[in-house]
């Protein structure tokens, strides 16, 4: 059964930095992508970034500077780091992961989800 499970979140002020961190089991990293997405209330859930096997990264023009993905194989751990963080970043973030070579930014091509990790920064 494949678990996704992200941690990191937290309450911070505006231009503050946090990392995200999101573990697998019960996955064998294999020509895999995974993602960060992230849902605002009322807002429906967007991409963030997301990174292939091979470390090749994308990231939504409004995180474009600010966000790095990275990922430790060998731990089965996806990172976010996130700097420079602005009120509208504010959201619950998951991670997910689909068995792809390409980058999908639409949360239907995405296999697996974790449960999220809630990020607030306040101005």
């Amino acid at each position: 059964q494949v678990q996704l499970v992200e941690s990191g979140g937290g309450l911070v002020q505006a231009g503050d930095s946090l990392r995200l961190s999101c573990a697998a089991s019960g996955w064998t990293f294999t020509n895999d992508v995974m993602a960060w997405f992230r849902q605002a209330p009322g807002k429906e859930r967007e991409f963030v970034a997301a990174i292939t096997l091979t470390g090749s990264a994308t990231y939504a023009d409004s995180v474009k500077g600010r966000f790095a993905i990275s990922r430790d194989n060998a731990k089965s751990t996806v990172y976010l780091q996130m700097n420079n963080l602005n009120p509208e970043d504010t959201a619950a973030y998951y991670c997910a992961v689909v068995r792809s070579r390409t980058v999908y930014t639409r949360t239907a091509m995405y296999d697996y989800w974790g449960r999220g990790t809630q990020v607030t920064v306040s101005s």
